[in-house]
């Protein structure tokens, strides 16, 4: 595997710790049940999978190289690198400029961008109109591409879908600036739709299943140009923004197999829906599984740690929400010593706060994080919390008593 070069003070030594004994006893990762810090007040669950993955890593990895090798240049990040407040206001402190946000709003006029400038594209990369933007001010991103791997294998795969005459269906949220970088080469390959929500992909099937050519508001602008319902629907393929529910791109899919199965009265399908299950994020569904795995144990309550606008995180908070008490925050600070926690709400999209959320018995925590967490800050969390349970954090008997107890 290979080792990147972050800034240290993304790692934490308990945390470390713990991922090396489990790579050292589990090197092909086969057990994801959570790594558990047994203390005299409190038990803290860990997921097995959780924080930086492999596109994240890169992208930071390549932003710090550049601040490093060209101190004179001033340097743009198209927008957020990551869904990280943190990682995002290390990355302005260090100099460096996001030219626009996450919707797609200009904070900087292109007028004042020259090709002297550095501009990095983030990890969720960028459309093909914003490419054309920089090629036309001579600006080079070769070196600068943080474009997450397994977000190209998307867009590669869009267009395999489209040369073999089928049109791709994008599961993905259409403001999350990845799915506007797959959106944008999937119609130019060929007919493209995105939709979110398994509502949608039921009525979407009403329409292939009624033959019928249609104008819906719930599909505008989340369709090429020209999209034909009744003609562009007949053969399909299905993608996904790399941070959705992996589970529900799943089930999407299995829910046009079906319809196309009743349709065409056979079992084998494969003519009308392109095989795309291998499209998946493996850190994606990595995370999802072990956050699953996390929910078998009986718990008090769980705390899932990433950025409010993370896709990724607010999947593992919805799962965990499913059975358990659950508080998603994006940072130790949003942990109040007098047992007040302030926490995103994702279905109302505010911050609320609740009072008294850890209860006075010994208690047992789920501890995780999304894709683009640094391990830090869950470490900072898990100190904030046994101080607040009046335990005191002894990091050599930690690791021993953890290496000991756990066994694959």
């Amino acid at each position: 595997m290979k080792e990147f070069d972050i800034p240290t003070g993304y790692s934490a030594s308990i945390i470390d710790s713990i991922r090396k004994i489990r790579e050292r006893k589990d090197p092909r990762k086969k057990d994801i049940s959570p790594s558990i810090i047994k203390m005299k007040n409190i038990e803290f669950h860990i997921g097995r999978h959780f924080g930086f993955c492999f596109g994240v890593k890169n992208a930071i990895e390549i932003c710090y190289s550049a601040l490093k090798k060209f101190p004179s240049k001033k340097i743009y990040l198209l927008s957020e690198m990551i869904h990280n407040q943190l990682v995002n206001q290390d990355l302005i402190d260090a100099g460096i400029s996001f030219i626009m946000d996450t919707s797609g709003k200009q904070l900087i006029s292109w007028d004042k961008i020259t090709k002297d400038n550095i501009v990095i594209i983030p990890a969720f990369g960028t459309s093909l109109e914003v490419l054309e933007i920089l090629k036309s001010k001579k600006i080079q991103t070769e070196k600068f591409d943080t474009t997450c791997p397994f977000v190209a294998k998307v867009w590669n795969r869009s267009k395999s879908i489209a040369s073999n005459g089928f049109t791709t269906i994008i599961h993905g949220k259409a403001d999350h600036e990845e799915t506007k970088s797959t959106f944008s080469r999937a119609k130019k390959y060929g007919p493209a739709i995105i939709v979110e929500t398994i509502d949608d992909v039921h009525e979407l099937c009403d329409i292939i299943r009624n033959s019928k050519s249609i104008k819906t508001k719930k599909f505008e602008n989340k369709i090429s140009l020209n999209f034909d319902f009744e003609k562009d629907l007949k053969k399909v393929g299905v993608v996904n923004q790399t941070t959705m529910l992996a589970t529900e791109t799943k089930r999407i899919i299995d829910i046009i197999k079906l319809t196309l199965k009743k349709i065409h009265k056979k079992d084998d399908v494969s003519d009308y829906i392109a095989n795309t299950r291998d499209t998946l994020c493996y850190a994606t569904n990595e995370n999802q599984e072990s956050t699953i795995n996390l929910l078998k144990n009986k718990v008090d309550l769980a705390i899932i740690v990433g950025g409010y606008n993370s896709s990724n995180t607010t999947h593992l908070a919805e799962l965990a929400s499913q059975k358990v008490k659950t508080y998603f925050i994006n940072s130790p600070d949003k942990i109040f010593t007098d047992n007040s926690i302030k926490h995103f709400d994702f279905h109302s999209k505010e911050e609320i706060t609740t009072s008294n959320f850890l209860p006075d018995k010994r208690c047992k925590i789920i501890l995780t994080s999304g894709a683009s967490c640094p391990d830090v800050i869950i470490e900072k969390i898990m100190r904030k919390i046994s101080a607040m349970k009046k335990e005191t954090i002894n990091i050599q008997k930690i690791i021993k008593d953890f290496e000991s107890n756990y066994v694959v």
